[in-house]
């Protein structure tokens, strides 16, 4: 026992000879060091955890949506009642053109539908080339017409001629087609007519 006494006096002194060379103020602020950088370290993972969560649910939303197909699109292209392919345009050329009669006109909306029978001219005048297509087309399509403006020539809207384009085969028209197959006008072909 004389032993454990004087191990106990030895470590009695040691602590108090550790007090006396020790700062005690240095001490506190080693560990309010070390508690900033376990908050820090806490907030880490909890800012991360809540990172990976929305990662994950932003996944599943993805997946879900992608199980369900594609979005339709924004306008629905309006369906075509033949097999036409609209001409294009030779290599260095903006625009190509089909020569048809046009009529059947029929007002839907913003559009207006018509049939076309497709010609060809030969010496001057129009001959059938067998093909009859419908465009569905904007009604503010440009229209270059000069008898059915009344003899001069006149720009006009499609909209405006669906009237006099409603009955059948009368009026000629070459239909100009861009590069990506779009009417882009409509000119009237006076001139098989003269």
């Amino acid at each position: 026992m004389a032993d454990e006494s004087r191990l106990g006096e030895h470590l009695a002194d040691l602590a108090e000879s550790g007090r006396r060379h020790t700062d005690p103020l240095a001490a506190e602020r080693i560990r309010a060091r070390g508690e900033r950088r376990l908050r820090r370290k806490r907030a880490a993972l909890a800012s991360g955890g809540a990172l990976l969560a929305a990662a994950v649910a932003l996944g599943g939303v993805s997946l879900v949506r992608a199980a369900r197909g594609p979005e339709p699109p924004a306008s629905v292209p309006a369906p075509t009642t033949s097999r036409f392919v609209p001409p294009t345009p030779a290599p260095g050329e903006e625009y190509v053109s089909e020569l048809g009669y046009v009529y059947g006109a029929v007002a839907k909306g913003d559009t207006v539908q018509v049939t076309v029978e497709r010609l060809r001219s030969v010496r001057g005048t129009p001959a059938p080339d067998g093909g009859v297509h419908t465009l569905t087309l904007p009604r503010r399509t440009l229209v270059e017409a000069r008898r059915l403006a009344g003899g001069g020539p006149a720009d006009l809207h499609l909209g405006d001629l669906v009237h006099r384009l409603a009955p059948g085969p009368r009026w000629v028209f070459a239909i100009d087609y861009d590069s990506e197959g779009r009417v882009q006008s409509l000119r009237e072909a006076y001139w098989l007519a003269e």
